[in-house]
Formats: structure tokens, C-alpha cells, sequence
């Protein structure tokens, strides 16, 4: 370790070893990159099975074993088999050839046919004034929406659609290595578009090419010419003209006037007419429901919502008597020139600028991998109306949890906590308090499909490995038993890996992709040296680990929650067969594990409403039950037989046929407390196996980012100068959490986006209160926080559950 620490601070000390570090990097490493056969030989499980209560009847007709073997194909890889011609001169044109034996539909009369839709005729009718003339008014009233049509939409030009896709491919072929698709779930894909439903693409999003390039692999698939939804902001007028003649949609900004508007109310019938139009041509639909991840904010898109809001509300009038929803993800090794700035208007040039750069760069820098990954669609009215069924009572965050922070509460209420962050726009508002709830739930519930649906990249376990494990440097040699293991780990918990090959030159590739984040050293018998740059790239690594945590989700919560129980009873430094000492009990679990999910922020960790109420997946109870079956089966936990008490593995109990098997696995009602009644005699150590330390402290951080910075918010209060708008106050807490990191090396916590997201928790919490100002929100301390005790008992309350 002495040899690890010296080499470190070589690095940061001595100009001298970027000489060396340089020919590292540049001498190459012979990589031999595989990208289809398993993993060294490991099981790679297919993923993205749709949910089997809310969606039973989805779940058994588009899935069949045998699809499962179908393996990957390479969308970008066009050869001369892929054309219906053969011979050295199609060899050389195949791409040109490829895209122009692409079917695209003709266009239909869709203008026309939005004009005379029965809802935009209601509000022109309604528009026009008693006296005015048959003619005149109407004629500038369809001027209108022309208008309106316009800046929504364009007819597709299917010589720049062929002339674009070549270029694309091309393009694509230089940048990326390949981009991968399942074949399986392609085919899922095409038997639900057999079922003559319109089919709506809802993603994830992770940079501004996925707009282009998703569209370019289910065109690719025969799925036909995409409408993707994209945000006005991120385009320029001229790139919005370019992306509406190859099948973009851009919401009017009359759209999210208020309600009682006229220009308003004429937007919204457009667009819903348009939206109905296109559902009703069986044209698919591409929906983004995240930000970029370079935006500050909620993670869910309030534009994604709204696109989607305006799907579902043309299902309910009976406009199509169905739609089939299909959660899309797409992940990357590196983001692509992911922009400092994701609200900063794209233009053509910079578009251009940036495409020139990227071919500048080709065969200089390692080219990335790239997976898209289709989950298993559903029907949009099963889960409506599942789902409706299923709604219980909701409360805020502040009454969940300040009576127990403050110490004048120890029961944690069993119902859903109520978080939005992302705000309403005026399409949605337009709907029925339920429809914009089942919206919302929809749009979490998609999202955490496509979000478990998604493989973990090579860069996301080593930055995780680099990160939380090896911080203070490891040896190449060690690296790659870590990141086997990691892999293998990943895989057991029912999660793909976007990558395969040989592990020695798997692991070369990924620090070569991570080469401005990490430094190599030669030292002794010619092994290297991996030591994460400190600053900026911590905080990058952090980024990159996060894709890893979906994967070991219920095994952080549950140790983080097992670490708040030994806070009070073992010091957090004290050896672990002290810790092993402490009787666990199951009741004392449970509630750490719920006051822990109620803390955690939804939209950031994305999980689902069901793990916080009894509705409509998964009750908190079974939830807590799973963090608990995991933590024993990874070994973590052992459970204790006490004297008198019935052993753990009986299962010859008296009340089995009374209390579970007449009950559906979906209803769980008030008559759960007996199980948690049985519970109360049910104890657990922590297991002392030699490798149990190590995995529990990587399972406690893999939650510290978020915790540790929740927790300097929490002492930043006293500090901060309030009141002060919400902007202000965050660049308040970020330069705050930036000192921190520069004095205690927590780099990982000086993140914007873990600012805001402690920010508006504690204003959901009621540590801040908002009040509307003409400069924006004003934040100020609420009068239960403004002690400095009761400031304290919120740090110590969030302390609990960090193990240093």
C-alpha cells in the first residue's frame, strides 16, 4: 500500500511522468473485442420482460422461450448480403444501395384530414364571432392551425430520408464499434406491430444523437419511418426544419399557454388532432421521458409526459382502442460529446462542426460500443386499467418522516410517499387530476422498465470498481480478477453486460476509454499501476457508476439500512465481529429499510411507486421482504435461532393455509400486520465470513454519493444565507460541497445534480419552505429547522446510514 500512495503522489506531484503516462496510452494494447458470445462462458440472461401484475395478459402473448437464443446483430454492420444485388461494384455502394431499398410509406393527406378533425372544428366554431362573415373568419382561423401544423410537424421527404441514412451510416460506422441489438427482442417488437396497434417508443436519454440514432435502428429493423418527440429547446429553427422533414415532432409553444386562452385552447385541439391522426395511421411514435443528463433538474422529461399524456387520452376517447407501449434504452461506453449545457439551442453549423470533429478523431482516440435495448411491449389499456384498481392513499415526505427525524414519532406510516418533481405543462394540466396521476405513474413505471431493461457497460463497473473499492490506486493484475467478478456478480442479479471478449483485453479497452479520468504507472515486475485522477474526474467516475447501482439496489438499501440499526449500538470503526455480535431483529429491519426508501430521492434512483405502498406491484412489506431475502443470499446475513422461538426453516406453520394460500400475490391488505406480528421473533447476525466486510462496505457506498451529500446539505444549513431564490441557493450548496471535496477528497458529492436533488428533498421534507417571487421560488428555513438542534437531529438522521 506504501508503494500504491507513493506512486499516487508522483503522479499529482512530478510533471515528469506524462511522458511516461503518455506511451502508455499510446503504445495500444492489441485489443481483441468480442461483442455477442457470453461473457467467459457466463450465462447472460435476457431482459426486458414486461411487468407480470400490472400487464399479465402482455407478458405470455409476445414472449416465447425460443427467442431467447436468437443472439445479437451489429445494426450498422451493412454488407453486400444485407442488398438484393451481388458483385465487386455492390461491395463498394452497399450502404448507398442499403438505404435506398428502405420502405418508406407514402405520405397521406394528414393536414387536410387535422383540419376537419371534429375537436379543432369546436374551437374554431367556437372562435368565430356571431357577426362575421361565412368566409373571412374561418379562412384566417385555418390559417391558424396551418400555422400551428407547421411548427409541429412537416411531410416526410423520402429523398432526404435516404440521403440522411446513408450519411448516418457512415457516420456511425466511423465513431462507433458497433451497435448492438438483440435479435429477440426485435422479434417481440415485430409480432406486437402484427397486431394491427399503433406502436409508441418510450426512452431513456442519454445524449442528443439518440434522437437520430434510435430512429436509424428501428428504420434499420423495418419498423418504418419514426415521429420522434423532440424538445424545441435543444434545436434551432433551421436544424427544426431539417429534423421535421425526416419525421420530427415539436410541441407549439401556444401549446402551454394557461388554460382559458384562446391561442391556447386552438394549440392543444391541434396537436391532440395531430396526435390522433398519427396514432390512427399506425405510425410509430419515439418519446423521451428523461432530461439529458446534462440538465439541472427532475429526471423525468415534463415534455416526455406530456407526448405521453396526449397517447393515453386518445386511447380513453376511443380514438384507436389500443396502444402497445414498448420501454426503449440505449447505453453507451462514453456518452458522445454529452454538451456542457443540455438547453443551449443545437444549430446546424454546430451539428456540422461537431460531426467534422468527431471523423477528426477517428482512429486517434478508442472508438465506444454502443447497446439498444427494446423491453418487452405491452398494452396500454391492460395497464390502465390495472392499474386504476390499485390506488391507495398518498402522503408528503414531511409527514412521513419529520415526526421521526425530530424524535417525536418511531412508527413509519405503511403508505406512498407523494414526490413529483417534474412540473405539469398546460397539455397535461388540460386532463383530469386521475388521468395526469395515472400519467405519472405510467411514466415511472416505464422508465424503471427500461432502466432495469438497460445492460451495464465495461466503463460503468470499472469506474464503480475505481471508485468504491480501489480509490487510493490497484494494480492492473488485481483489476482483473475485480472486474470479473464484478461482471459475474452482475449477471447473477438477472442484469446484461454490454460487453464480452477476452478480459485482459476487455479491461485494456475500457481504461483506454477512461484515459482522462485515470492514470497508469509502471511499477515493479512490470505491472501497471490504476490510480483515478482526483477533481473532476471522481466526479465523472461517479456518473459512470451509477448505471451499476439499479443492478445492486435492494443489497445497498438493505445494508445501508442494517448499517443505520449498528449506528447506535457498535462504533462504525469497530472490528466486524463486534458488529457480528448485535442481534438483528426482522421488525427493526424493516423499518430502517422504509425510513431509508422514504428518504431517497424517487426521481433520482427511479425506483417504483410500488416499493412505497401496498399499490398496485409490490407492497412495502414484500419489498422489504426482497432487501432481506438478498442480503441473505449474498451471504450478509444469517439468521439467529433463539431459544423457544420456531426455527426459520420450518415450514410446517399453522396458519399457512388461513393467512397465504388463499390470498392473491397482488392483495395485500390491512391483515399484513399479522405477518409482521410473526416477524417479531425473527433475528439475524451478520454473517462472518472473510469476504463479508469488504462486499458490505462496497454495498454501503454505493449509496455515499447521494447520502454524503444530502448529509453537508443538511450541515450547510446553518451556514447558508437564506431566504434566496433556488438558483442562488444551489450554487450556494454546490461551492460549499466543491470545499468540502477539495478538504476531505469526497469528490464524488460535488455534483450539481446531488444539489439540487438534496434541495428540493428538504423542501419536500419542510426543512425549506417556497414562496413564489417575481425573481423565481424564494427559499427560506422553516421555522421547525431553524434551531440548530433540530438541524443537527437531520444530519445525525441521515449520518445513520453512511458507513465511512
Amino acid at each position: 500500500m506504501d508503494t500504491m500512495l507513493e506512486a499516487r503522489l508522483q503522479t499529482q506531484q512530478r510533471n515528469t511522468q506524462n511522458t511516461q503516462e503518455t506511451s502508455l496510452w499510446s503504445s495500444g494494447f492489441g485489443m481483441k473485442l468480442e461483442t455477442v458470445t457470453p461473457f467467459l462462458g457466463k450465462y447472460r440472461p435476457f431482459v426486458g420482460r414486461c411487468c407480470q401484475t400490472c400487464t399479465p395478459k402482455s407478458w405470455e402473448s409476445l414472449f416465447h422461450r425460443s427467442i431467447m437464443d436468437l443472439g445479437f446483430c451489429n445494426v450498422i454492420l451493412v454488407k453486400e448480403e444485407n442488398t438484393r444485388f451481388r458483385g465487386w461494384l455492390v461491395r463498394r455502394l452497399c450502404y448507398f444501395l442499403w438505404s435506398l431499398e428502405q420502405h418508406i410509406p407514402p405520405c397521406q393527406d394528414a393536414p387536410q384530414k387535422i383540419i376537419e378533425n371534429t375537436g379543432v372544428q369546436n374551437v374554431i366554431s367556437g372562435r368565430v364571432p356571431s357577426g362575421a362573415g361565412e368566409g373571412q373568419v374561418p379562412g384566417l382561423e385555418k390559417k391558424e392551425v396551418q400555422r400551428i401544423l407547421g411548427h409541429l410537424q412537416a411531410p416526410l421527404c423520402p429523398f432526404l430520408l435516404r440521403l440522411f441514412s446513408w450519411a448516418l451510416l457512415r457516420f456511425l460506422n466511423c465513431v462507433f464499434l458497433n451497435v448492438q441489438l438483440h435479435k429477440g427482442q426485435m422479434k417481440m417488437v415485430h409480432k406486437a406491430a402484427q397486431q394491427g396497434l399503433p406502436l409508441v417508443f418510450l426512452s431513456t436519454h442519454k445524449s442528443l444523437l439518440d434522437g437520430i440514432l434510435l430512429p436509424f435502428v428501428l428504420f434499420s429493423q423495418g419498423l418504418g419511418v419514426l415521429r420522434v418527440a423532440w424538445d424545441p429547446r435543444t434545436c434551432s429553427p433551421a436544424l427544426r426544419a431539417l429534423l421535421k422533414k425526416l419525421g420530427g415532432l415539436f410541441l407549439p409553444p401556444e401549446a402551454n399557454l394557461t388554460l382559458d386562452s384562446s391561442e391556447g385552447v386552438l394549440a392543444r385541439a391541434v396537436v391532440h388532432a395531430a396526435i390522433e391522426q398519427l396514432l390512427v395511421s399506425r405510425q410509430p411514435l419515439l418519446i423521451f421521458l428523461e432530461e439529458l443528463p446534462g440538465a439541472q433538474g427532475p429526471r423525468l422529461s415534463a415534455l416526455g409526459q406530456t407526448w405521453l399524456g396526449l397517447v393515453v387520452q386518445a386511447v380513453q376517447v376511443g380514438v384507436v382502442p389500443d396502444a402497445m407501449l414498448v420501454p426503449v434504452a440505449i447505453t453507451y461506453d462514453l456518452v458522445p460529446d454529452a454538451p456542457c449545457d443540455a438547453l443551449a439551442p443545437l444549430g446546424l453549423w454546430t451539428g456540422a462542426l461537431a460531426v467534422l470533429r468527431s471523423l477528426r478523431s477517428w482512429g486517434h482516440s478508442p472508438r465506444v460500443c454502443v447497446r439498444v435495448h427494446l423491453a418487452q411491449p405491452f398494452s396500454l389499456q391492460e395497464y390502465t386499467i390495472n392499474a386504476r384498481s390499485c390506488w391507495g392513499s398518498r402522503q408528503t415526505l414531511e409527514q412521513l418522516l419529520q415526526p421521526i427525524v425530530l424524535g417525536q414519532c418511531t412508527v413509519v406510516p405503511d403508505t406512498e410517499k407523494e414526490q413529483d418533481w417534474t412540473p405539469a405543462t398546460g397539455l397535461l394540466l388540460a386532463l383530469k387530476e386521475e388521468d395526469q396521476l395515472l400519467v405519472r405513474r405510467l411514466s415511472h413505471h416505464v422508465l424503471n422498465a427500461s432502466v432495469t431493461s438497460s445492460a451495464v457497460m465495461s466503463t460503468a463497473i470499472m469506474a464503480t470498481l475505481l471508485l468504491f473499492k480501489h480509490q487510493k490506486g490497484v494494480f492492473l493484475s488485481q483489476l482483473l480478477g475485480e472486474f470479473s467478478w464484478l461482471t459475474e456478480e452482475t449477471l447473477l442479479r438477472g442484469f446484461d453486460v454490454g460487453f464480452s471478449g477476452q478480459l485482459r483485453c476487455l479491461v485494456q479497452h475500457t481504461l483506454s476509454l477512461l484515459q482522462a479520468h485515470v492514470a497508469l504507472l509502471h511499477v515493479q515486475q512490470g505491472d501497471l499501476l490504476v490510480v483515478p485522477r482526483l477533481g473532476p474526474g471522481l466526479t465523472h467516475l461517479a456518473r459512470l457508476s451509477a448505471e451499476l447501482l439499479p443492478a445492486f439496489l435492494s443489497e445497498a438499501v438493505g445494508a445501508c439500512a442494517v448499517r443505520g440499526l449498528l449506528a447506535g449500538r457498535v462504533p462504525p470503526e469497530g472490528p466486524w465481529e463486534l458488529q457480528g455480535i448485535e442481534l438483528l431483529s426482522q421488525n427493526e429491519l424493516y423499518r430502517q429499510i422504509l425510513l431509508l426508501l422514504h428518504l431517497l430521492p424517487q426521481d433520482l434512483l427511479l425506483l417504483p411507486h410500488e416499493c412505497f405502498s401496498p399499490q398496485p406491484c409490490q407492497s412495502s412489506y414484500c419489498y422489504c421482504q426482497e432487501v432481506l431475502d438478498r442480503l441473505i443470499q449474498c451471504g450478509l446475513l444469517v439468521a439467529e435461532e433463539t431459544p423457544g422461538s420456531r426455527p426459520a426453516c420450518d415450514t410446517g406453520r399453522q396458519r399457512l393455509s388461513a393467512k397465504l394460500l388463499w390470498k392473491p400475490s397482488g392483495d395485500f391488505t390491512d391483515s399484513d400486520s399479522d405477518d409482521f406480528e410473526e416477524a417479531e421473533g425473527r433475528y439475524f447476525r451478520l454473517s462472518q465470513q472473510s469476504r463479508c466486510p469488504d462486499f458490505f462496505l462496497f454495498l454501503c457506498r454505493l449509496l455515499s454519493p447521494l447520502l454524503k451529500a444530502f448529509a453537508q446539505a443538511a450541515t450547510f444549513l446553518h451556514q447558508g444565507q437564506l431566504p434566496d431564490t433556488e438558483l442562488g441557493y444551489t450554487e450556494q450548496l454546490l461551492q460549499f460541497l466543491q470545499a468540502n471535496a477539495q478538504e476531505e477528497g469526497f469528490f464524488e458529492c460535488a455534483d450539481p445534480n446531488l444539489a439540487v436533488s438534496a434541495i428540493w428533498t428538504f423542501r419536500d421534507l419542510g426543512v425549506l419552505q417556497q414562496t413564489p417571487s417575481p425573481a423565481g421560488p424564494m427559499l427560506y428555513l422553516s421555522p421547525t429547522f431553524t434551531s440548530r438542534e433540530n438541524q443537527e437531529k437531520l444530519e445525525q438522521f441521515i449520518r445513520q446510514f453512511i458507513c465511512s
